[in-house]
Order: C-alpha cells, then sequence, then structure tokens
C-alpha cells in the first residue's frame, strides 16, 4: 500500500493524551527468521553450540536487568519480567536440546521461543501478553549468537516519532523521552502495556492505526493522542500550535475542584516505593491505588510480615494525614506467583485469582491485613484497604470481616466484574466504599482480550456498556452514601474524566502525570455540565461517537493540547 499523500489524517485508538509534532522513525523490523532445518556451523561440537545459546541468554538477561536499575514503577517491574525470560529454564533447555538434535544455536532458538509463545497465547488473559516479551528475548539472544545489534528503538538526538507495528514491554520501559516525542503503532488496545507506560511517561500515543507502517520514515507527522489522529505533512499554523501547547506549563495545585467548586479528589496510582516519588512531585491529593503486588514479585516464599510492614510504612510515610487506598494482592493464574502453586486453568483471567485466592490462602490475607495494620499505625496515613475481583455480596462481606480483625475500619471493593456492578446496592452494604477498575471492567463487559489488538474498538472504556455499569455502581454508591472512585486508566483521560464525575464518582485515580491536565479540565467544568456530558455518552451508539460526543463539548480540551 502506498504512503498516506500529504494533508492525510490516518485514525486509531488515542491512548496517552497531548499533541507532539516530529519525523516518522520506524522502529527496526525483527531479526530474521532463520532458515528452517538450517544446521550447525559445520566442524563445531554440538554441546559446545548449546552452551553458546546459555551464554547468550545471560548476557542478554543481565543487560536487561542492568537497564531496570535506571528505570522506576512500571518499567522496573516489566524489565524485571523480562530479564527473568530471557534466561528461563523451560526455554533454555527446550533451545539447547534443539541444538544437539542437530538445529543451529539461533534457529533453535526461533523454535523454542515459538513454542513458548504459542503456549502462553493459548492460555490467554495475562500470559498473552508476554507473547510480545517473548519474541523481544528472542530477537536479542539470536543477535546476541549472530553478532549483530541488539533490537530495539532506534536511538537520536532529534525529536522523532516512533512508528511500529507494535512495541515490547521490555522496549517501552526504556524509551527514552528526551528522543521519542510520540508513538504510533497499528496493534495495542487501550490497556496493553504499550498504552500503560505511554502515560506514564507522558508520551502521546495512539494505537491500533491501520495505516502506520505505511508512513514512510522521514515524513513529519503530527500526534494527537487524545483524539486518536495522525496527520502527515500537517500545515505550519498546526505544528506552531501544538508546539506552543506542550509548551504551557500547567501545574496541578494539590486540590481537586469543579469550576463551580465543587471538590474531587485527585489521587495517583501507585506500584511500588519508586513510584512514591512521581507521585509526590505531581501533587496527587493521596493514592488512590497501592498494587502491593511489589511485595511478593520475585519471591519463591511469601514475604514475612515484617517484610510487608517495611514496604508499606514508606509508602504511608510520604502522605501524611492524607488518603492512601491499598489494594491486597492481585495475583492467581493469570498472574503467577510460585508459592500460590495453582493448578493451570484454561482461561485464567475468569480462574482463581484476587480475592479468590485469598480464599484458598487465608493465611496469606490475614498476614497483608496485620502488615497494612502495623504499618498504618506506625504512620499517620489515612489508610484504606480494598480486595480486588470481588464478585459476590458474600466475599465483600467475608473481607470486610477480615479488615475488622485485623483492626482496619476502612475496607472497600474493586469493581472489575460486570455482577459487582449489577449488584453494587447488595455489595456496597457490606463496606465503606468502592473503587472501579475500568480496564477489566471493560474486558469482561464486553467479552474482548484487553490484550487483543482486534479487538480494541469493543475493549474501550468509552463504550457505552461498560459507562452504565460506571453509572450503576455510582448510583448505588449515593444511595448507600459509599464513596465509589475509579481507579482504572481511564480516569487518565480527561474527556472522560468528566463523564465519570457526572456519573458521581468522588475520586480518581491515575498515574501522576496525568494529574495536571485532569486538574486543568475539571478546574475548567462545572458539575451540572459533567451531568450532561455523562447522558451524552451513554446515549451515544458506540465508544467513537461518544467520545466525539464529548469532546466536541469541551473546548477546553483543544485550549490545553488534550
Amino acid at each position: 500500500m502506498t504512503a498516506p499523500p500529504s494533508g492525510a489524517v490516518i485514525t486509531g485508538l488515542g491512548v496517552s493524551p497531548g499533541r507532539a509534532v516530529g519525523p516518522v522513525a520506524r522502529m527496526p523490523e525483527p531479526v530474521a527468521e532463520p532458515p528452517a532445518g538450517s544446521p550447525p556451523t559445520t566442524g563445531t561440537d554440538p554441546t559446545a553450540q548449546a552452551d553458546r545459546v546459555r551464554l547468550a541468554a545471560v548476557r542478554v538477561r543481565d543487560d536487561l536487568r542492568q537497564q531496570a536499575t535506571r528505570a522506576h514503577g512500571e518499567s522496573r517491574a516489566v524489565l524485571d519480567a523480562t530479564a527473568l525470560m530471557a534466561a528461563d529454564p523451560a526455554l533454555l533447555a527446550a533451545a539447547q536440546a534443539k541444538v544437539i538434535g542437530g538445529l543451529s544455536a539461533a534457529r533453535a532458538v526461533w523454535e523454542a521461543a515459538g513454542e513458548v509463545a504459542e503456549q502462553l497465547a493459548e492460555v490467554g488473559g495475562y500470559l498473552a501478553d508476554r507473547v510480545h516479551d517473548v519474541a523481544g528475548v528472542r530477537d536479542r539472544i539470536i543477535a546476541e549468537l549472530s553478532g549483530l545489534p541488539s533490537p530495539g528503538i532506534p536511538l537520536g538526538s532529534r525529536p522523532y516519532v516512533l512508528v511500529a507495528r507494535d512495541v515490547a514491554p521490555a522496549e517501552m520501559a526504556i524509551l527514552d523521552t528526551s528522543g521519542c516525542v510520540a508513538l504510533v503503532t497499528a496493534e495495542g488496545s487501550p490497556t496493553s502495556h504499550t498504552a500503560i507506560l505511554a502515560r506514564a511517561l507522558g508520551v502521546p500515543a495512539v494505537v491500533a492505526v491501520t495505516r502506520a507502517l505505511d508512513l514512510s520514515p522521514g515524513t513529519v507527522v503530527l500526534v494527537d493522542g487524545a483524539a486518536g489522529t495522525v496527520r502527515v505533512d500537517p500545515p505550519v499554523r498546526d505544528v506552531t500550535a501544538a508546539f506552543q501547547v506542550s509548551t504551557r506549563p500547567h501545574v496541578f495545585d494539590g486540590i481537586g475542584r469543579m469550576a463551580d467548586g465543587r471538590r474531587v479528589e485527585l489521587l495517583a496510582n501507585v506500584a511500588d516505593i519508586a513510584g512514591v516519588k512521581p507521585a509526590v512531585e505531581a501533587n496527587a491529593e493521596g493514592v488512590g491505588l497501592f498494587r502491593t503486588e511489589c511485595c511478593f514479585l520475585g519471591h519463591t516464599q511469601p514475604p514475612s510480615v515484617d517484610e510487608q510492614v517495611s514496604v508499606y510504612r514508606e509508602v504511608f510515610r510520604a502522605f501524611p494525614g492524607r488518603k492512601v487506598v491499598v489494594r491486597t494482592l492481585d495475583a492467581g493464574a493469570d498472574k503467577p506467583l510460585p508459592f500460590l502453586r495453582l493448578s493451570a486453568e484454561e482461561n485464567p483471567a475468569l480462574g482463581v485469582r484476587g480475592v479468590r485466592v485469598a480464599a484458598r490462602r487465608a493465611d496469606l490475607l490475614t498476614d497483608q491485613l496485620t502488615a497494612i495494620a502495623a504499618a498504618a499505625g506506625a504512620e499517620s496515613a489515612d489508610v484504606w484497604v480494598m480486595a480486588p475481583m470481588v464478585s459476590t455480596a458474600a466475599e465483600a462481606t467475608q473481607f470486610a470481616a477480615a479488615c475488622s480483625r485485623a483492626g482496619l475500619v476502612n475496607a472497600g471493593v474493586m469493581v472489575e466484574v460486570p455482577a459487582a456492578a449489577l449488584t453494587a446496592s447488595t455489595i456496597l452494604q457490606s463496606v465503606r466504599f468502592a473503587s472501579i477498575g475500568t480496564n477489566d471492567l471493560a474486558q469482561y463487559a464486553m467479552a474482548a482480550d484487553r490484550l487483543q489488538s482486534e479487538l480494541a474498538h469493543l475493549n474501550d472504556p468509552w463504550q457505552p456498556a461498560v459507562l452504565r455499569l460506571v453509572q450503576l455502581t455510582c448510583q448505588a454508591g449515593a444511595a448507600l452514601e459509599r464513596p465509589v472512585g475509579v481507579c482504572g486508566e481511564a480516569a487518565a483521560d480527561a474527556a472522560l474524566a468528566c463523564v465519570l464525575v457526572g456519573f458521581g464518582a468522588a475520586s480518581l485515580s491515575m498515574t501522576p502525570r496525568a494529574l495536571a491536565d485532569v486538574a486543568a479540565v475539571l478546574a475548567a467544568t462545572s458539575y451540572n455540565d459533567c451531568v450532561r456530558l455523562a447522558e451524552l455518552a451513554l446515549a451515544a451508539p458506540d465508544a467513537r461517537q461518544a467520545r466525539h460526543a464529548v469532546r466536541t463539548e469541551l473546548p477546553v480540551l483543544g485550549e490545553l493540547g488534550l
């Protein structure tokens, strides 16, 4: 297909707001597939060749670990996980066996990685997203074996717009935002790791762009990460406007308020201790989602109560007198931890995860709540605790009782399952609050795997069906005087934030980089306007028209470059 002509606008899904202009830089194509059945180098010892595979994998692992030391938060977690995959015993054993069987080292790695990727894809859910990591690790090991440069994101001192089929999480984690001013991919979804990390880095991004790979290197494009558009060879006036907006500073003053003075708590999502600093620097009013998995990752045995207390105290200490909402361990077959010893599941996203793990391993929940209570008692933060993946009133009641036994008063639930939204009026009777996780809620409501690019148009928080579930939850909370917040990625979309507030959301929690944008839009919008915008979104027939209808009624978005 020919390149889009000058002035053409190609569209996709905007997943990270902002506007940026720059020449296209194409992500290098993956390492070429070694010929099938390619034999090892003549006269070489198969055992020595097999050891080359091991050494190459170790070098790749060490390089990724070194990169991880320079990253933090989500980025560091991604790099650490990818480093572990580079030296995965199953992958290495399979590749080495193929070398002994007569294949070249490069072909053996290719085939072994293909088998691992196929297994992960069949499992689906969270593990399916690791397919991209497998391919990235495969290419790095083959490049190491072949003496080729390691594949990855292009480097350059001049600003550029990165265009790729997709970007592996490990590559996103080391993206140099001083060079890359925007991201455009042919694949991806609003809740993919690529999108989440783009928002965390503050890089405008558009995914699922059908004609992305037709863009020629060097072509100047204007990327609008909120509208989901890519304009080829934009006119000078648009370039000037985009530059002026991108250099116009606006800072969140730490108090979320609307044009009519109505308060909306603006909080930050925090994945680990390193994520505390960006939240504090962004003037977050507190933490709306503290993901405690950081305490458990990399452990072959559950962390002790004392170990957990140490981590929790560091987070609580950073927010004296302010709210910190702690989510208990969200793990399971889709996010495996060795000590859980859960059996393989055909569909882990619908299996034993979140609060369902706690039902099997009550000791894990008891220890975690004990640690949270001890840390809360030692610091002055206003600590709230919520359980993930709650589906029934009975689960909510049991979790509230466990919190009470630990001395924790503010017990709540995550609303990520449609059943929880539909029965929120019952579930909320047992707890003090709810927080809506729009990532999983969209996935389950639309029966669309959040990691499948071809389903990105369905797996969109703007879908009216998803918005209706949010509305039902907020209405139930209002009737029972239980505050309902949103901590999914939808809260970071400034236009969608207005809709969520219009439904009655009392708080919004997001990546720290989004706080200033969301605060600025809310400050220019009244609550009554938000109610009207929410009604417009619900009346739309699909996500695209819902987004368009709301954005059209918010001129402040254009003024702020959102």
